[in-house]
Order: structure tokens, then sequence, then C-alpha cells
């Protein structure tokens, strides 16, 4: 919010004049009637591996971050371009597989790759769309500085968190929007369900229907299932609600079953169908992958996606968005060491302390290591597993992220925050939503924003030019 000297950042100005005007005991109350809303809604997320009640609310920050209209402009072209690339090497290592002949990216990164399918070898999904729903990670470090951290192309979540933050803000402050021009985004919703139905498969007989697979109540982000089916207004279903008719999938109903067209899944590819892949799930349908090769269903995302969510992958990034466009990466990379390779492994090693490590197939913040805030026995626990699977973790330098300000007992405080745009794919075009989940670290001085971890979110602005 504040730049260089005090000086109020130009996209901030607006809100910034009309925070010094308030009263900071009624921003206290509003800050806990926005906690009263979270709780009453059921907007919670289950945190895995902990024995305290493992259902928590995520804590919700009543200052807004902000962005003009010229950086998101930057930010949306940038994602666009990396989006339409990781699109493109999806399509071409199930098919030709042209640039690891061209050397581009190596052979054995793809092949042993334990989120490689060779089931999906030869297969094109509708409209070879691969990636229909992106939750693309940026961090800041400068004024005009941005990274993508990393990409999600499997099953990005926190899209619900964005709604909902925005219904919140709009239900307390109202007169802010009438006073600063925010692009709106309520219509994700409905925005989804025409990008899912865009990419109908071939056998599909008049208007698509769309269904919501989702593990089950258990699962970290059920609210999240539930509420996407709900505001889509589309049936929330279960692998048991499923199943193979006349070579195409349908759901049980009230009047028995009827046909599904396209599937938003939220399970991943090991879990989806027991007879092609883990054969103990309980959670997928037997034979869905069959009827998808058929071409009579539609799987957002597409089974094998999730190599391109793999941090080893992630690093050769700049030469994927080259191949695929011929064109200069918009957005940089975080440099990234590959543990795999023993120069890189043995500087990562000696620098341990200083640097960030992330397990290849990671999320959520799990099983990583933030080497500066890590005490001596952290770090030496980390290096034993290191040394044991080498090929298993990528290392990258601490950056500098930006800060903005949280609503703290003592008034302002900086903490640091990364954000996830949201993007839908189809036939028709990309459609990125203006604004994102901004995750905040609650803690002073911490790097890490996973919700997961203890992190919060807060409201996303974009400004109207």
């Amino acid at each position: 919010m504040l730049g260089s000297g005090d000086a109020t950042r130009e996209p901030y100005g607006d809100y910034h004049r009309w925070f010094e005007s308030e009263d900071a005991d009624r921003l206290q109350r509003k800050s806990e009637q926005a906690e009263g809303f979270f709780r009453r809604t059921g907007i919670t997320f289950n945190v895995y591996g902990r024995e305290e009640a493992e259902e928590r609310l995520i804590p919700f920050d009543i200052i807004p971050r902000i962005l003009s209209a010229r950086e998101w402009r930057k930010l949306s072209r940038g994602i666009e371009q990396r989006v339409r690339a990781l699109n493109a090497f999806l399509h071409d290592i199930y098919h030709r597989q042209e640039i690891l002949r061209a050397g581009k990216v190596p052979w054995e990164l793809v092949a042993n790759n334990e989120a490689y399918l060779p089931k999906m070898i030869g297969v094109s999904p509708p409209g070879d769309i691969y990636t229909h729903i992106v939750g693309t990670d940026i961090v800041r470090t400068g004024d005009d500085e941005f990274f993508v951290l990393e990409d999600n192309a499997r099953t990005p979540s926190g899209v619900s968190y964005m709604l909902e933050n925005r219904e919140t803000m709009l239900q307390m402050f109202p007169e802010l929007f009438a006073q600063i021009p925010v692009q709106r985004v309520s219509d994700y919703p409905q925005s989804l369900r025409r990008s899912l139905a865009a990419c109908a498969p071939p056998r599909c007989e008049g208007k698509p229907t769309v269904a919501v697979l989702t593990p089950g109540i258990h699962n970290s982000a059920y609210f999240e299932h539930s509420f996407l089916a709900d505001q889509m207004g589309v049936e929330l279903v279960e692998g048991h609600d499923l199943r193979v008719v006349d070579g195409k999938i349908a759901m049980r109903t009230t009047r028995g079953y009827k046909s599904v067209d396209v599937i938003y899944r939220r399970i991943d590819d090991d879990f989806i169908d027991p007879l092609n892949f883990n054969p103990v799930s309980m959670l997928g349908v037997p034979g869905i992958l069959d009827v998808y090769r058929s071409g009579g269903i539609t799987i957002a995302n597409a089974p094998g996606t999730g190599i391109s969510d793999d941090k080893a992958i992630y690093s050769y990034m700049p030469d994927i968005v080259r191949f695929y466009t011929g064109e200069a990466p918009i957005l940089k990379n975080v440099e990234t060491y590959r543990c795999s390779e023993p120069d890189s492994l043995q500087y990562v090693l000696d620098n341990l302390a200083e640097l960030v490590v992330k397990e290849v197939h990671g999320s959520g913040g799990y099983g990583m290591l933030v080497g500066p805030a890590a005490s001596k026995q952290e770090v030496e626990d980390f290096r034993t597993k290191l040394k044991a699977k080498p090929e298993g973790y990528i290392a990258q330098p601490t950056l500098a992220l930006s800060t903005v300000p949280i609503f703290a007992d003592s008034g302002l405080a900086p903490r640091h925050v990364d954000l996830r745009p949201f993007v839908l794919v189809s036939p028709a075009g990309i459609d990125i939503t203006p604004g994102g989940l901004t995750r905040v670290a609650m803690t002073e001085g911490s790097l890490v924003v996973n919700s997961s971890q203890g992190g919060g979110t807060k409201d996303t602005w974009v400004l109207e030019e």
C-alpha cells in the first residue's frame, strides 16, 4: 500500500484515503463480523496430519490487495502465454514428443515420472484441451517484477475462497465498491459452467450435462466442491453415484440413471478408475477411462495433466514456452536447482540453510523446507531425506516477497503474500478471472502462505481501466 517514503502507491490511493477516514473500532468490529460470517457459512479447510481438530476456519483479512489495470494486463498476458504452452506441451508428450526429440526436456524426466500416464498416449481430449482449469501461483518481488512459483494444472483449489472473500467485502463495505471501480469476479461459476460445457465430448447429444466429482466430505477442499456445484447448478457426485451405461457415464438420480457429458473431477488420477489405475480405489468409477478414450465423456482436467504440476518440469518452463510459442516468457521462473543433478545437489547440500527445498510432487506446503526459518535440527533431518532421494526434490533461493498490509491489533502490519489467479480454458478461448486468491502469511516474517500451514486469505481487487 505504501511505497518509498510512505507515499501511497497509486492503485491504493482511493482506498487509503477511505481507510484513513474510518474509525479503528468500527473496522475491528467488521473484522470480527467477517469471521462470524465465514463460520456460519461453513467456509473451512481440512488440515491433514494434525491430531487437533482437522477442520479449521481460514483466517480472512479485511484489507484488500489491489492491482492496477496496467499490472493486471501484464499478468494476464503472461498467464495466457504460459497456459497455452502447457497445453501444447501436454499434447506433445502424449503424441509426437517433439520437445523430447529436440532435447529441450530430458526424455527420462517424462518417461520415469509417476505423473506421466502411458494410457493417455495417443488420446486427444475434446478440443485438445488438457488443462481446463488452472491456478497459477505468482509472487511479486518488485514494482514491476513477477515470478511464477508453480503451475497448478491437476486439481487447483481456492476459487471458492476468492468468491466468498469478495461476497464478504461487498456485504461489509458496500460504500467502497460504489467509490472504487473494481472488476467483478462473481460471474466465475457461470463462466466455469460455460467453459466446461464447451468441452463436451464428440458423443454428447443435445445440451451437455456437467457434474462435479468429489472424493467426499473428508477431502480438504470439500467445501469448495459442494460450493461450485451449487453455484453452477450442477450435481455433486461421488464415485459410487456413477457407472458405465451403454458406453457412457451415467449418474444415479431419483428417476434412474442419467447420462453425464462433462465431469469436473476433484480426485487424483490414481483414484479415478480402479480398473485402469489403483485397483483398491473406492473413490473413482470403474471403466471411466475407457469411456473417456472412446469419446463418451470429458474429464476436466484431463488425466495425465499432473506432469505439468511437477516441480522438476517447472524448471524447464522457460524452454517450454519458447519451444511452443516462439516467444520469450513474459513471466519469469524462480531459479531452480534440480537435486537429481549431482552438481545441483552438491550446491543445495552446501547451502541448505539459505534455500527453499520442495518435493517435486508436493503441494499444500507439506514436505518442504524453508531454510532461513528452519532450526539446525530440521535442516539436518532434511539433509538426510535429500541424500536418500535427491530426484524427489528441487531447491530455490528465498525470494524477497512483496508485502501487503493486514489489519492487526496494532493497526496495519506488513505480511508476505502470493497470488493464485484462476484460468478457464476451452476451445472458445482462455478466460482469466480478474483477481484471484491472495494468500497471506499471517505470522510476521513467515514466507509460508498455504492455508494448510496457517495462512490466511484476502480479497483481491483489479481496478477498472
